[in-house]
This record gives structure tokens, sequence and C-alpha cells, in this order.
């Protein structure tokens, strides 16, 4: 394949490449197994055709905006978040159709990282004597993916530990009062991060202490409620908890330890369990995300407590954190947003990258990557 051409960034390309981000973004959560793309097409500086791929099965983002767009993409530019994929699998491959339609150039945000692509589309473009330029708004682009690239690439779900905390690093008082300790902005974002989500995974000890609901409550009244897992190795869960009645479905990770009468208490049509490996008192987070990533699930949004998100950070299985900080210090013992041993040496603490810092009403979000995350190339 010819060198995919890596320019200095236009202010037009961004622009275009943005809104192909911002098309792309309406379908986060809902595209599994596929990943999350826009596309736009422009020409004489006008947009003549937009979309995104909205679910598994449906036509991709390119397609959506090829026949928006109709003659008028002849002599076109594309943008689109990802490269165009050149392989046939539920639909046919976009890059046969960008080159069909008359494309000149193809803007892309970054490389499919999927075996079956990762280069071919831009090749055949090439081949065709379409120009491509790839790595516009690249980093933003990788991040949108993230879900996809490490499931294609290992099996396994991308996990965002998301958390509400003091300053002083407690998500609880000592009490266990924890509502609320961020605002209601904080509280909004939340939301949207659950939208965007495949699944939302807590702990029973965050089932007993607060009896969650686990839903997406946008303000617009809009919205998916992802599947609810819990973990719970001896199946502790009340018939009567809240997430047991909502609409959509809830996933109960267990172990062994769990009674055959509690199985058949808990299990219905909404409801499924699931034996893990594991033992009384926790079970094998790696097992259970191999198994959770092999029905497709491709992101967890992990909404535990201290002990369940200190066994998933030790257990290498956490991608990106989100925490949320309000201007507040309990000054004392609480509940740490991390319950258990931490690293005995600082070079073993564990580090983030693309570090970033939001502000929502009073609090701060600091949200990055660990290095350790499965970013695509």
């Amino acid at each position: 394949m010819a060198d995919v051409a890596v320019v200095v960034l236009p202010c037009e390309d961004e622009r275009y490449m943005r809104r192909a981000l911002e098309l792309a973004r309406r379908a986060e959560g809902r595209t599994a197994p596929n990943p999350a793309v826009g596309a736009v097409i422009v020409r004489d500086n006008v947009i003549v055709g937009e979309g995104f791929h909205p679910a598994a099965g449906e036509p991709h983002a390119e397609i959506f905006a090829l026949r928006q767009a109709g003659i008028a993409a002849q002599g076109a530019t594309l943008y689109v978040t990802l490269e165009p994929c050149c392989h046939r699998g539920r639909t046919g491959p976009c890059a046969t159709a960008v080159i069909s339609a008359g494309i000149l150039r193809v803007v892309a945000g970054c490389r499919d990282p999927n075996p079956q692509v990762a280069g071919g589309g831009f090749a055949q473009l090439q081949a065709a004597g379409i120009e491509v330029v790839s790595g516009i708004l690249e980093c933003e682009c990788r991040q949108l993916i993230a879900p996809f690239a490490k499931h294609i690439r290992t099996g396994l779900p991308y996990v965002t530990l998301k958390a509400g905390m003091t300053i002083d690093g407690a998500v609880a008082t000592a009490r266990g009062e924890s509502q609320w300790i961020t605002g209601a902005e904080s509280r909004a974002v939340v939301h949207h991060l659950r939208n965007t989500h495949d699944a939302i995974m807590v702990g029973i000890g965050t089932v007993l202490a607060d009896n969650p609901r686990l839903t997406t409550r946008l303000a617009q009244g809009e919205g998916k409620n992802p599947l609810r897992i819990v973990v719970d190795s001896t199946l502790r869960t009340p018939s009567s908890a809240a997430l047991l009645t909502e609409a959509g479905r809830t996933l109960i990770l267990t172990s062994a330890a769990a009674s055959a009468a509690d199985v058949e208490r808990l299990q219905s049509d909404q409801v499924e369990i699931l034996r893990v490996v594991g033992h009384p008192g926790a079970i094998d987070l790696a097992d259970a995300l191999r198994q959770l990533g092999a029905r497709g699930i491709q992101s967890i949004l992990l909404e535990g407590g201290g002990r369940l998100h200190h066994g998933a950070l030790h257990a290498g299985i956490v991608d990106r954190l989100c925490l949320f900080v309000a201007p507040l210090l309990l000054g004392g013992q609480g509940l740490p947003v991390f319950s258990g041993p931490g690293v005995s040496n600082l070079k073993d603490a564990f580090r983030l990258r693309q570090l970033h810092v939001e502000r929502y009403g009073d609090d701060l979000l600091l949200h990055g990557e660990l290095e350790s995350a499965c970013l695509p190339d």
C-alpha cells in the first residue's frame, strides 16, 4: 500500500471531521459488535451528505452519507471517522461503494484495527486513484472506537470505572452515606455515560446499600437502559431489588457457591444467572470479562463500591477512569474509592495517560486511560 498522507490539519478538514464525530456519537453503545462511525460528504465546501452507523446489520455510515448525497458525491470529499471497510460482512464493503460513487478524496480519522481491514480499505481507495488522508482528529476518533478495538483484538469488553468522590478520596461516609456527594450536573453526565455503554456493572454491596435502579434517565427523556450486571458470588440480591423491576435485562454473575434455590428465586425472563470462576465472597473478574466478551459486550461502565473497584483495578480489567471529585472533605475515615491493599512501591502505581479535566457545576471530572489500556494503532 502506498503511504497514506498525513497533513497539517486544515481548519476545514477539522471542522468536517468534528461533524462526523458528532454523528458517530449518536450511536455510541448501540453498534456492537461494530464500531460507532460517522461520515460527512462535502462538495464545493457544502455538506451534501451525512450518515452514521446506527446498529449491527444496518448500513455503514458511508452508505447513508452516499445515499443522501446522490450524484453530488461525484468529485466530492468524504470525511469518515474510521477507515472504510474493504470486506463483506453483514453489509458490503464501503470502499467499493465510495469508489463507485466518484469520491475524489477521503479524509479519515484513524485506521481500522480490524485485521480484516487494517489498511486494506485505504489501499483499495488509493489503487482507484482516490487521495487518502488519515489522522485528522485521530485521538478523538481512536477514543470513539476504543471498545471496538479492544474487543476485536482481545475478545474482552472495554471497562470504564466511574466514581463520585470527595477530595480526600471517599465514595461514602464511614456509615455508608453517599447520596449525594456529587452535584446534579455530574449525575446528568453519568446518565449520558450509561446511555453510551453496553452494560453497567455493580457489586452486591452497592445493591444492598443503595438499592439502585441502574437506568438511563436523560433530561430529554431519551436513552437506552444498558444491560445491568451484578457481581454477587452467593446470590444475596433481594428479589425486591429495584434493578430487577426496571425495563431491560439484568445479568447476575455468581459462583458455584450460590444455591440452586437462589438461582430459581432470581432467574426470570428478564434476569439471567451466570456462574463464573470464583468462591464465596469473590468471583474471578478476568473470567467474568471473558464470558461477557464472548456474549458480544464491548463496553462496561463499572459503578461499584470500593471493594469491586479495587478488585477490578488489580485484576487488570479497567481501561479508563472517570472520577467526579466534589468540593467536600470528610476529614477522617470514610469508605475509599479503592478498598483494599495498594501497591507497595511507587514504580508499580497505576498510571494514566491522556488525562483530561472538565468542570460540571462545582465538581471536577478527571478522566483518562490507564497505560495498560488497549488502544487502536
